[in-house]
């Protein structure tokens, strides 16, 4: 089963140690973590438009955040590790709680790409956008059966970038992105009145490859 949370997090290494760091995650910063209580899995991707790699770690709740394992291992980093984090560049780290599933999330989870759309929503508008995404936004993406799964979160940490709404894409392809139902869905009436909004237009949106082997927990 697939945790209802998530620590979505972002880090760009030199090229001239990234095979060092990719062997960091893969070794160590991973594994540590899946022997953890309350980690249930671990998935990487590359992005499309950076040079930044991407790590979801699915948990049970936040709590696996706060179990003696985890604070030890914050506290008690390998070496390799405080160099890393030393080290890389655009670091994020956004903490989120799953507001919603759409689709066999369970099948998807291994999709070849993923496609994030995260925005700070005014606290007055939240309904309004929450309702725009489960009855017209979403229904129309998924008409497209390599629209595989959508998993929308609510983030309570969201680092450096204050958003407050998360959704992850699940595709089966680039194509998807650029398909009649992607079209019709960005040309909704509810879709054009939420652009207007200045907080809309500043959404971040951002496709990744998937990156290795999904870990999961030990």
């Amino acid at each position: 089963m697939i945790g209802r949370s998530i620590l979505f997090s972002e880090m760009r290494p030199d090229p001239s140690w990234e095979d060092r760091f990719n062997t960091w995650y893969h070794e160590d910063h991973i594994p540590v973590r899946m022997v953890l209580e309350g980690f249930e899995g671990a998935q990487r991707y590359r992005s499309k438009s950076d040079e930044n790699y991407l790590v979801v770690y699915d948990m049970t709740s936040m709590e696996a955040l706060k179990t003696p394992g985890y604070e030890k291992l914050k506290a008690d980093p390998s070496d390799e590790t405080k160099w890393m984090l030393k080290n890389v560049s655009n670091f994020t780290r956004y903490l989120g709680t799953e507001i919603g599933r759409h689709g066999d999330v369970e099948g998807a989870i291994e999709a070849p790409l993923v496609f994030t759309a995260m925005f700070n929503v005014p606290d007055e508008e939240k309904a309004d956008f929450d309702a725009w995404m489960t009855d017209d936004h979403l229904p129309i993406l998924m008409e497209n059966k390599d629209w595989m799964a959508v998993r929308r979160f609510e983030l309570s940490v969201a680092e450096p970038t204050p958003f407050n709404r998360l959704a992850i894409h699940y595709l089966a392809g680039d194509e998807v992105l650029s398909s009649p139902e992607r079209e019709r869905a960005r040309g909704t009436d509810w879709r054009n009145r939420l652009a207007e909004r200045q907080w809309f237009q500043g959404g971040q949106y951002k496709g990744f490859n998937r990156y290795g082997t999904r870990y999961l927990a030990l």
